[in-house]
């Protein structure tokens, strides 16, 4: 390695070396990349000789990054972000043609987000649209990391520096399966003590927005089973495992074929916003303009009628 110099290095190991840093797994870099672990092991080992040091150590079954890998992921982060900044700055140089958005959704939103960026491609089939999907504390972290051009979520994130528009109201309910005892009748707050609640995962909108009406009220609520998606906690419910508590934009088939009925509980639906957001020095294309104007437009009656 005498004549190792990071200057050597192409801008595909270093991607390839982010990747595995950021899941500390040459595995799981090579399913996302696309690649094989031998290419990844070949690559990173070839990064290794221009940086002049290892960048990775393996103790027992579990990788790391040793001081060198640190110091490097630092800065080909600095460099992708470069790329993608000089992608952006000459996407608005041509307009609308050739530019991309990519668009983080929290998980309830994949409901109705994906249908809205299929109405815009229409308009703008030039384009590239990308739709991540994930909870809320993820959203937000792709947000905080410019990872993502816009989010649609519940309310704005605290700590970051945003612009937001209220897209249209976001009612959440309580749930049962049509045959439950407590189906049809108007419940008080009380009357849910004792139920089994099935309910979404920590970080999870949805879950904060039912831990608040359970705090509102002096209680704690009643977590049976804890469920990492919408779709899994409504083919509970309609199993008869317990009560659930979702958004109302997420009740589609199974209300409309009467598996599913909302309870009429105290001081429910809890009304949150959907919001349009962006970190507000973010850089404004005219394809990121395009889609907020667009989405502000369109969502509204689109989430009205589901």
């Amino acid at each position: 390695m005498r004549n190792a110099s990071i200057r050597n290095a192409t801008l595909r190991q270093l991607q390839i070396f982010a990747v595995a840093a950021a899941n500390l797994s040459f595995a799981r870099a090579a399913e996302q990349l696309y690649l094989t672990q031998a290419a990844i092991s070949l690559q990173i080992r070839q990064l290794e000789e221009a940086a002049g040091a290892d960048l990775f150590e393996r103790i027992g079954k579990r990788l790391f990054l040793t001081e060198a890998g640190e110091t490097l992921l630092e800065h080909a982060r600095h460099i992708q972000q470069s790329l993608r900044d000089a992608d952006e700055a000459l996407s608005a140089l041509r307009g609308l043609r050739g530019g991309r958005i990519a668009v983080a959704a929290a998980s309830t939103a994949e409901y109705f987000a994906p249908a809205l960026l299929s109405q815009f491609r229409a308009l703008h089939p030039e384009l590239r649209l990308r739709l991540l999907i994930d909870n809320r504390e993820n959203v937000r972290r792709l947000l905080a990391d410019n990872a993502v051009d816009v989010a649609v979520m519940g309310r704005p994130p605290a700590g970051l520096d945003v612009e937001s528009a209220v897209l249209a109201p976001h009612p959440l309910v309580f749930i049962a399966a049509a045959g439950h005892p407590l189906a049809g009748r108007t419940l008080r707050f009380d009357d849910l003590a004792g139920e089994t609640l099935i309910v979404r995962e920590t970080g999870s909108g949805t879950r904060s927005a039912l831990e608040e009406f359970f705090a509102a009220h002096g209680g704690r609520p009643p977590i049976g089973m804890e469920m990492g998606s919408n779709d899994a906690i409504k083919q509970a419910v309609v199993a008869g495992l317990g009560i659930g508590f979702l958004s109302r934009h997420t009740l589609g088939l199974e209300f409309s074929a009467g598996k599913l009925a909302i309870l009429a509980v105290e001081g429910t639906p809890v009304m949150r916003q959907w919001h349009l957001i962006r970190l507000r020095q973010k850089r404004l294309t005219p394809a990121i303009a395009a889609f907020w104007e667009f989405t502000r437009e369109r969502a509204p009656a689109y989430l009205a009628a589901l």
